[in-house]
């Protein structure tokens, strides 16, 4: 490691905070929007697509750039892009708060998914850097508890700032705190590369690509028809260039991601499981959100608490299921989760009508969120029991980026289902849309019940040499976002 010879050390504290909040903000920027897209639709107006655009412009970037966000760190200095990370995500926000359009804020949007792609990765590089090496269990812990408030509180702050102020504060709030964490950063963080480190910008370009181009045939299927050049060219022109991502990653020298590692059946079963699950989950959000609000009539901060029984669950539960996967396996826990998920979103879709009361629906959400949180840390151990330590980071900025890009896909193909059965005209056709969409989320969810079963018994790594990740800051940078 390369270290700047007049960079102040940084110290334990300082890091833990500024990378903490860093990732709180990209964290937070997931599903913030959600319960306020009534009122963004209400100020500037746009169909179905446009709302879902508003969300996967962020998603999309910050997935399919994650891991090149890492490497550009290790090249070019992980304290000097995750400035230049942080201050291109500030500069996005501020742009977001004043779009006179949609199409402005969907802009915005995306270079916001493109400033956290670089700096999210970062963080947890940086906090290794900064924090010794035994107090690195306690630091990663706040790290990723901060992280995890993040989701949780994404849809209440939504809605709270929305409400008693306005949409547009929802990406102001990120200004200052932007502007003050940057010139924290450049004093108390210190700078470090990774010398020979290489960058793939060909698999980035065709996977970015080529995830823009099927998203783009799914937001468009309902307004120009599956069978219009525009969505037909997508999905064709989409899956060629995923296609050659593929073999990109088998034959070249330093992919961004070696397909080598998908012959693991372990591997490939939980990354499965992961993508599917935030496909139906995303895709659910989405449209639940937008139902508490536009048909039962709740304002948007009443809309975030309420759905803070699924959202906010795996703050109280993750950590029996921690416990619980120690004892009995991470297999059963994750598919258990799962198929809790599914079963939550089904029972939604039997109950979901124009005049549901909180009550009825408060089962429903509760189950959901009980199943995501027996998901998320158990899915963890579970992948990282499947390569080996010297894998460990890029197979957890893999998984990150496979969710990101569920969620993104989540939200395009229910949406798709939403708008081609029902739509914004009354109570009635919204509820006529939602209902399809759950069940399909339901079916996803579980194909992933499905895909996590899948999973070996036991891991024919388990006994892998080295098991170490916490000490080496290129192993773990790619993991920022879990």
């Amino acid at each position: 490691m390369a270290t700047e010879p007049s960079a102040r050390p940084a110290s334990f504290a300082w890091a833990l905070v500024i990378t903490s909040v860093a990732g709180f903000m990209a964290a937070l920027d997931n599903l913030v929007v959600t319960t306020a897209l009534p009122s963004i639709r209400g100020d500037l107006g746009g169909a179905l697509s446009d709302l879902e655009w508003t969300v996967n412009a962020y998603t999309l970037t910050f997935a399919v750039l994650l891991m090149f966000g890492a490497a550009l760190g290790d090249r070019f200095g992980r304290r000097r892009l995750f400035l230049g990370g942080l201050a291109v995500f500030t500069l996005a926000s501020a742009a977001a708060a004043m779009a006179p359009g949609i199409n402005e804020l969907i802009a915005a949007r995306a270079v916001q998914g493109v400033g956290a792609a670089v700096m999210m990765p970062l963080t947890l590089t940086l906090l290794t850097a900064a924090v010794p090496a035994e107090k690195r269990g306690m630091a990663f812990g706040i790290w990723g508890a901060v992280n995890g408030l993040a989701i949780a509180s994404g849809p209440l702050i939504g809605g709270g700032l929305t409400e008693h102020i306005s949409w547009h504060w929802i990406f102001w709030l990120n200004v200052p705190i932007g502007l003050l964490l940057l010139p924290l950063a450049r004093l108390r963080l210190r700078e470090s590369t990774a010398p020979g480190a290489r960058l793939d910008a060909r698999g980035t370009a065709l996977i970015s690509l080529g995830l823009f181009g099927i998203v783009f045939a799914l937001v468009s299927a309902t307004s120009h028809g599956w069978t219009s050049g525009r969505v037909l060219g997508g999905l064709i022109g989409g899956v060629v260039l995923v296609a050659a991502f593929v073999r990109h990653g088998m034959v070249a020298e330093h992919p961004m991601l070696p397909m080598r590692m998908f012959r693991n059946r372990g591997f490939t079963a939980v990354n499965a499981a992961s993508m599917l699950m935030f496909t139906g989950m995303f895709g659910a959000i989405f449209l639940l959100s937008q139902f508490l609000q536009n048909v039962i009539g709740y304002g948007p901060t009443e809309a975030g608490l309420r759905m803070l029984p699924w959202t906010g669950m795996p703050m109280i539960v993750a950590p029996l299921a921690g416990i619980l996967s120690d004892r009995i396996g991470g297999r059963p826990v994750v598919a258990a989760g799962l198929a809790l998920q599914a079963v939550g979103l089904g029972w939604f879709a039997l109950i979901v009508s124009p005049d549901v009361s909180y009550a009825v629906q408060l089962p429903a959400l509760i189950i959901s969120g009980t199943g995501m949180a027996l998901f998320v840390a158990p899915a963890t151990n579970l992948l990282m029991s499947t390569v080996r330590g010297a894998e460990q980071g890029l197979a957890s900025g893999t998984n990150n980026a496979l969710r990101e890009i569920g969620g993104a896909l989540g939200i395009a193909a229910l949406g798709s289902i939403f708008a081609a059965q029902g739509g914004y005209g009354s109570a009635s056709l919204f509820v006529d849309g939602l209902r399809p969409a759950l069940w399909v989320g339901a079916g996803i969810l579980a194909l992933a019940v499905a895909a996590a079963l899948l999973v070996p018994r036991r891991s024919g790594l388990a006994d892998r040499e080295d098991t170490a990740v916490a000490g080496s800051p290129r192993d773990i940078e790619v993991a920022a976002g879990r």
